[in-house]
């Protein structure tokens, strides 16, 4: 399974601190190399703004290939997400007036085009244009980082 990770993860996981956390960052780093975790270039791009401790920052730095741009399939999947009036909110009138990155439509798109499974930590609410409401929809796997390290039998 290949999981597609949201920026909200990066963040989360940005929290623990390699000293801290040697045995989490170990089997973290050797599913980025196995190519079990990748993301898109528009969280890369959310990363630049929001990635707000030093060894974060530092482990993007290093691991830009990850971040992948969409491919024609994944582009026209876009188009389809968009295609349902309520789920055009996923961008915002006001990071769309303001030039900010949106993963979201991007990160769905890339999870449907590989049947992998997306990694947020959004919920899923009743009538609202989150990451998980839009999964459902079109049928793509979501869970949360616990969700995916209970998938990949991860315990510390």
């Amino acid at each position: 399974m290949t999981y597609v990770f949201d920026t909200n993860c990066f963040i989360v996981i940005g929290h623990y601190y390699p000293e801290q956390f040697p045995s989490f960052w170990e089997k973290f780093n050797q599913a980025v190399e196995m190519g079990k975790i990748i993301s898109v270039r528009e969280v890369l791009r959310e990363l630049d703004q929001d990635a707000s401790t030093p060894h974060l920052s530092d482990w993007i730095a290093n691991h830009k290939s990850l971040f992948v741009i969409p491919n024609a399939s994944a582009t026209q999947f876009v188009r389809t997400i968009f295609s349902v009036p309520h789920f055009q909110t996923l961008v915002s009138e006001k990071n769309r007036l303001a030039g900010r990155p949106c993963a979201d439509p991007f990160i769905i798109a890339l999870a449907k085009v590989i049947d992998g499974c997306v990694v947020t930590e959004e919920k899923e609410k009743p009538n609202a244009t989150k990451i998980p409401n839009v999964c459902q929809h079109f049928g793509i796997d979501c869970t949360n980082l616990q969700g995916f390290m209970g998938r990949e039998n991860w315990s510390f």
